[in-house]
């Protein structure tokens, strides 16, 4: 279906606004890790998700019935359990040892990575488009980790390590999104969702130290917030803006996410100083960053 000027301007906005809140979140969640530990934070954004949709599907009376469910679809629900709250946990532990432009930049990987799965699962193929997208990406990382290369060997901790959890969290991300594919024959997106956030909710309960909420700020308690709600309104606008625009176009907004990681920290340095440790850039690095976003237009 040909897009309207109208659609244009709204799957525009739409996918702007995914991008920007998806760029904010490592920021908000690097400073909020400061009062709360990793799995509780991943334990609340998963169930103040839940509880929402939960409602909206309870008033669109579309609760999934998941026991219709056939036998490849509970693996595949299984996989997609397991893939979703394992990439949240290792973004966020990622996170704790590496900066959020760090972060953003590897966790690019995912659709990367979501390609290599369906030339294996799916049998699809590369286009020429594709292809390059893949080798700009890998040479933008290249180049953004110009003068942290020996960092990265060292897994044992520091960056190196929090480098090695994102890609395991890029990688987890992959196998949900593929099992995902699958899945979405027999329920709807956000019938999958509710049922993911609802697993993970009991999955993280037992490791979850509720009183840390008492002892937050003013700030971080509004940090949570956004946090929490991020991942709402995010995919909202993300579901949203495909009804209104091209899958292309959409993805290639939303793959300026690592831009609004980089100005949100360099306005959090201008507004408040010594609240963040600055990113360290060099030029053949902010180069890097911006192969990474062209790389990541051109991969879906």
């Amino acid at each position: 279906m040909r897009a309207t000027r109208e659609n244009w301007r709204v799957g525009f906005a739409l996918a702007l606004t995914t991008a920007l809140f998806w760029g904010l979140l490592p920021i908000a969640l690097k400073l909020l890790l400061v009062g709360m530990d990793p799995l509780t934070i991943t334990w609340y954004r998963f169930a103040v998700a839940s509880m929402a949709l939960g409602l909206f599907l309870t008033l669109r009376r579309r609760l999934p019935m998941p026991l219709t469910l056939a036998r490849s679809g509970w693996v595949a629900l299984g996989i997609c359990i397991l893939g979703l709250t394992g990439n949240f946990v290792l973004y966020i532990l990622g996170l704790s040892r590496a900066s959020p432009t760090v972060t953003q930049v590897v966790i690019q990987l995912s659709p990367l990575l979501l390609l290599l799965g369906g030339l294996v699962v799916f049998r699809e193929r590369f286009t020429t488009l594709q292809w390059s997208g893949f080798v700009v990406l890998v040479g933008g990382m290249l180049l953004f980790f110009n003068r942290r290369l020996p960092e990265l060997a060292h897994v044992s901790g520091g960056v190196g390590l929090g480098v090695m959890l994102l890609v395991l969290a890029a990688i987890l991300w992959a196998a949900y999104a593929l099992a995902q594919k699958h899945l979405l024959h027999f329920l709807a997106s956000e019938q999958i969702l509710f049922l993911l956030y609802s697993a993970a909710v009991v999955l993280l309960f037992p490791p979850v130290r509720f009183s840390m909420i008492l002892g937050l700020t003013r700030p971080q308690v509004g940090l949570l917030a956004f946090c929490c709600a991020n991942t709402l309104i995010a995919y909202g606008a993300f579901v949203e803006a495909l009804g209104h625009w091209e899958v292309s176009r959409v993805s290639a907004v939303i793959s300026t996410a690592p831009l609004f990681t980089l100005l949100g920290m360099r306005l959090v340095g201008l507004l408040s100083p010594g609240l963040m440790r600055p990113e360290e850039l060099n030029g053949l690095s902010i180069l890097g960053a911006l192969g990474v976003v062209v790389g990541s237009a051109c991969v879906p």
